[in-house]
């Protein structure tokens, strides 16, 4: 496979026959001439001048109209890459680095890589803390909570989990998308899902075999978001060898885990009492627990921006 640098020699070495020109243009040495008198490479020969000979920058020519002719007349083939100049060994060479706006875009498709959405909407991925409206006080409690929670996990990459309650509409899983992708540009991986379609889709798994690794991936990333919680239709199985299981998996060590839910932790847990078959509060009194030791209930307020 032919490497990025062979890629920037190739394509440097296209546009300089391009550039060739017909006879009576400028010659070889009156190209050097514009290139020894730019403003950067003057920059450069002054920085290094006690390592520089004379014998060595004539040496160095060709590198230093290369540098010049991208800096002036940039190939389109590697426009997303800077010439620099560099000492290499007594020689000057030249050398490409990724621009500012490549490092910007490849920075934000590595934090994309590093959010995985089951179940939830790709626009979410463009969610950021300062996209949200900072202006309704119904929301202070919960951008505050965020707050806290990341410089919590930039220090210790762990920190107690956020539980966001509200109405329909509030803007919870907004909120916790912005957090997401905080945590993503930072370097962490996140799991970011809708607990009730991941529920009801779980039997997929069955045909392959698949089921355990699904809760254990899930069970196991840095920090994971279950979005409208208390929604889902609860069988004893998905209560307690899916969803307990996962929570339990979190709580013991200690990941940082997020919640959504229209219902506050006290309705929740008589949520999870009533399944399909059977009403058993002991098992929803216990799974409530990993639920409060995950997380802390935040009550979000305000208009339902889903009617504007």
């Amino acid at each position: 496979m032919e490497s990025i640098g062979e890629m920037l020699k190739k394509a440097m070495a296209d546009s300089l026959k391009d550039q060739e020109r017909p006879a009576g243009a400028e010659s070889a040495q009156e190209l050097a001439d514009r290139a020894i008198k730019d403003p950067d490479v003057q920059k450069f020969l002054k920085e290094h001048a006690s390592e520089l000979s004379k014998q060595a920058v004539q040496d160095s020519m060709t590198n230093i109209c290369e540098f010049y002719l991208q800096k002036t007349s940039p190939v389109k083939a590697i426009a997303d890459y800077q010439a620099e100049l560099f000492m290499n060994g007594p020689l000057i060479g030249v050398r490409y680095l990724p621009t500012a706006a490549k490092r910007q875009r490849d920075e934000e498709r590595a934090a994309e890589s590093r959010i995985e959405l089951i179940d939830m909407p790709k626009k979410l991925r463009r969610i950021t803390l300062t996209d949200l409206d900072k202006g309704d006080p119904g929301r202070n409690a919960a951008l505050l909570a965020v707050g806290k929670f990341l410089d919590e996990y930039e220090k210790h990459h762990t920190a107690k989990g956020l539980y966001l309650t509200g109405d329909f509409g509030v803007g919870k899983t907004y909120i916790m998308a912005g957090l997401a992708n905080r945590v993503a540009k930072n370097g962490g991986k996140v799991i970011f899902l809708h607990l009730p379609t991941f529920i009801s889709g779980l039997s997929s798994h069955f045909s392959d075999n698949s089921l355990q690794r699904e809760i254990q991936r899930v069970a196991s990333c840095d920090v994971l978001i279950l979005d409208d919680i208390g929604a889902e239709t609860l069988s004893q199985w998905s209560r307690d060898d899916v969803l307990g299981v996962i929570l339990q998996a979190r709580m013991d060590n200690d990941l940082a885990t997020c919640f959504t839910s229209n219902m506050e932790m006290d309705d929740l847990e008589d949520h999870f009492a009533s399944t399909k078959n059977a009403v058993d509060p002991v098992k929803a009194a216990r799974l409530m627990q990993r639920v409060r030791y995950l997380a802390k209930e935040i009550i979000v307020t305000g208009r339902n921006r889903r009617l504007n």
